[in-house]
């Protein structure tokens, strides 16, 4: 019988020193929070209005960040990154967001990461309905489009803070996988932070 021989072989010579690397790049890497987020107990404001808009603007600092703004994307397609270059392979939105025909977001992305391949995974894996873009806008133009029942889905303010607290699609921004750098601070302290907003009237950033 054919035998391959680590000693005469140069290929299962080197194959342990192959894997190794390998191993090593594939492997998931720790990588630090972004920052933290202040609780609503910490954040204060002259009156009413004024503290509405200053824990708006701390929740912000989750809105704006790229696990988030590359799933509300300005245009038809998702962005990937810390620098949001558009998704390769080319993806468009498609029906409901969730893709087109043959090329559909759940063929790659499903319930959960894949670190190996480095995929993103989340339950019901889509892109934000376009009305909801918020790729290159001021956090105030996002408050009020989370606000306007015509654009967001015909929610309502009670709803939106659910959404915010308990969807498993906004909890992956904290559990983003791979190599990929988490939204600042936990999905319940973001919670946190947007009913204390809606409970002291919902008031944007100016």
């Amino acid at each position: 019988m054919f035998e391959l021989r680590r000693d005469r072989d140069p290929f299962c010579a080197a194959l342990p020193i192959v894997v190794t690397v390998l191993v090593a790049f594939l492997a998931p890497v720790e990588v630090s929070l972004a920052g933290d987020l202040r609780s609503p107990g910490e954040i204060s404001g002259e009156n009413k209005t004024e503290r509405s808009r200053a824990l708006f603007e701390e929740a912000g600092k989750v809105l704006l960040h790229p696990r988030c703004i590359n799933c509300h994307p300005s245009g038809d397609q998702p962005l990937q990154g810390e620098d949001g270059h558009l998704h390769q392979p080319r993806v468009e939105r498609g029906a409901g967001g969730h893709g087109r025909v043959g090329m559909l977001c759940s063929t790659c992305h499903r319930s959960e990461n894949f670190d190996p391949g480095r995929v993103p995974g989340a339950p019901s894996w889509h892109l934000a309905p376009a009305s909801m873009s918020w790729e290159g806008k001021s956090l105030a133009e996002i408050c009020e489009g989370l606000k306007d029942r015509e654009r967001n889905g015909d929610r309502s303010l009670a709803e939106i803070v659910r959404h915010m607290e308990e969807d498993a699609l906004v909890g992956w921004a904290w559990n983003p996988g791979a190599v990929r750098e988490p939204a600042p601070g936990t999905q319940e302290g973001f919670g946190r932070l947007i009913r204390a907003w809606a409970d002291t009237g919902a008031v944007c950033p100016e």
